[in-house]
């Protein structure tokens, strides 16, 4: 991933779902689209490692769930309106479940079908997440993040190309 034109000092910890203390010295930012199978790879592969951090106070995730116009990525997109930010612990598991199943659901035919699979599998609701995601988009503009998964923390920015251990040194050293 290019990261070259990509500014980080446009990034910021105001929309998204946040996993973990607001005092947690260390804020991980994740821009990532549920249909994607690399924000997926990421999510997987960096699981264990968050949780113990932000379990122990340590690290805050921000999840930003970025709506893409990309056709493949579009299916993410419904799903995303069904997420309630407002409960970040029953998101978590959402995430994990949709991320879990994403080849079930991301192959259904229509956006309807989505739903209706987000809505039986999970009994979600459609929640008022249109303002948080236009401003996850607005930022993702301003700070020229084009690709997902794309991961902050400070000044560091990576994909899910990132091994455990690099992570958990990143973290380590703002602790």
């Amino acid at each position: 991933m290019d990261i070259s034109n990509i500014k980080a000092d446009k990034v910021n910890t105001t929309h998204g779902i946040k996993i973990g203390s607001d005092d947690a010295p260390v804020k991980v930012i994740e821009f990532i689209n549920l249909k994607c199978p690399y924000c997926k790879m990421w999510y997987e592969d960096s699981k264990d490692v968050l949780n113990d951090y932000v379990f122990a106070g340590k690290v805050q995730r921000i999840i930003k769930h970025f709506d893409k116009e990309k056709p493949s990525l579009k299916k993410g997109n419904v799903v995303h309106r069904y997420l309630d930010y407002s409960n970040p612990e029953k998101a978590l598991e959402d995430i994990d479940f949709f991320f879990a199943h994403q080849e079930e659901w991301g192959y259904l035919e229509s956006f309807d079908d989505i739903a209706a699979y987000v809505v039986e599998k999970r009994n979600l609701s459609l929640q008022s997440n249109e303002l948080a995601a236009q401003e996850i988009i607005q930022e993702a503009n301003q700070a020229n993040v084009v690709f997902v998964p794309t991961v902050f923390i400070d000044e560091e920015i990576f994909d899910e190309h990132i091994t455990q251990q690099e992570l958990k040194n990143l973290i380590e050293a703002r602790i």
